[in-house]
């Protein structure tokens, strides 16, 4: 068994964007009543969320956007666009959010924990430079890739981003950095408009961003085979230092906001794609924080599932998932990325 941690902190639902909101305090409530379940108490480690250092901030962000959200700490409801809100306690959990996840990276980095899953709010993967979007203040996952390269010299870090949606930021932040491969699944044309087959890097960066968009309707089977045909040889040329997953699950069949079709066994499926990977390359350090996901039964069951398979209790066959997806969409997009990325990765085949 792998000693798994989780960072879990009830602060984190201090953040509540306004009533019949999505991103709801709700959505942490169903996860951390699953992890209270007796087959699942008592199974994983602790990671101590704190709050992130301005320094590792500004890593991120400018001075002048954490300024702007530090300023609403005990507002009412503060408006920053039209889906994103705070609440009197959001620049604590944010602050948290990131902070948590930073130690989660710590740990597993040490050897303190083999992987660790960061089940925080808010979210964190659409947050750009000096703008809150998407549900997302800080940005969680390109402020914990950078806290990984500047105190533990991680020299190449990979970030797989499978929430529904594009992450944004995140590609922003790194896409002139050859250092980071940011790896991205996602339905499209959806919000935030990002994340073509084209947009693959900038400058000393090309080939190290990789989109995979998707129109609605892809299951398991495919989603999988993404994962073990694009990005297992592009990710083992790469051969990172550790592996960060953006980890929403509003790809899920029954979620409100989505079109795609996956299961828990599928979620677990890509965790064990990508732990694999790990194994690999980096010793298995892998460290998951959470983004999307508003079915809150699809949520805590996927959660579930990726715990599980994350602490070794499950192992999915991804072999037998991947061949019961569509072979002819699972072509089409394995053609569509390799005329974009054939000319950087040599493990890449049509």
């Amino acid at each position: 068994m792998n000693k798994t941690g989780i960072v879990r902190d009830d602060r984190y639902l201090d953040h509540r964007p306004s009533a019949f909101h999505p991103e709801s305090p709700e959505r942490l409530e169903a996860i951390y009543a699953m992890l209270d379940e007796p087959d699942m108490a008592d199974r994983f480690l602790k990671v101590p969320a704190r709050p992130a250092d301005r320094d590792d901030l500004l890593r991120v962000h400018a001075s002048v956007y954490v300024d702007r959200i530090a300023a609403t700490e005990g507002n009412a409801q503060c408006v920053l666009d039209p889906d994103t809100f705070t609440s009197p306690g959001s620049y604590r959990a944010a602050l948290l959010a990131a902070g948590g996840f930073c130690r989660a990276i710590s740990m597993v980095v040490s050897g303190e924990l083999h992987n660790a899953f960061a089940l925080v709010r808010p979210p964190g993967h659409h947050a750009e430079r000096n703008r809150a979007m998407g549900f997302c203040l800080f940005n969680n996952m390109a402020i914990g890739a950078t806290y990984a390269q500047k105190h533990h010299h991680r020299e190449r870090i990979l970030i797989a981003d499978w929430d529904l949606h594009h992450g944004n930021g995140t590609q922003h932040t790194f896409e002139n950095d050859p250092s980071v491969l940011f790896f991205s699944t996602h339905q499209y044309p959806y919000y935030p408009g990002s994340g073509a087959f084209t947009e693959a890097g900038k400058a000393h960066g090309q080939g190290f961003t990789v989109n995979v968009p998707l129109s609605a309707g892809h299951g398991d089977g495919e989603y999988i085979a993404i994962f073990e045909n694009i990005l297992k040889p592009i990710a083992l040329e790469f051969h990172p230092d550790l592996i960060l997953v953006s980890a929403g699950f509003d790809n899920h069949t029954d979620d409100p906001l989505g079109g795609m079709l996956l299961t828990p066994e599928g979620f677990a499926g890509l965790t064990r794609s990508l732990m694999a990977i790990a194994d690999i390359c980096c010793e298995g350090k892998m460290v998951l924080t959470l983004e999307g996901g508003y079915h809150l039964k699809g949520l805590k069951d996927s959660v579930k599932a990726v715990l599980l398979e994350l602490s070794g209790a499950s192992r999915t066959p991804i072999e037998k998932m991947v061949s019961q997806g569509d072979p002819r969409k699972i072509e089409h997009i394995l053609k569509q990325v390799y005329q974009v990325h054939g000319t950087f990765w040599t493990n890449l085949h049509p």
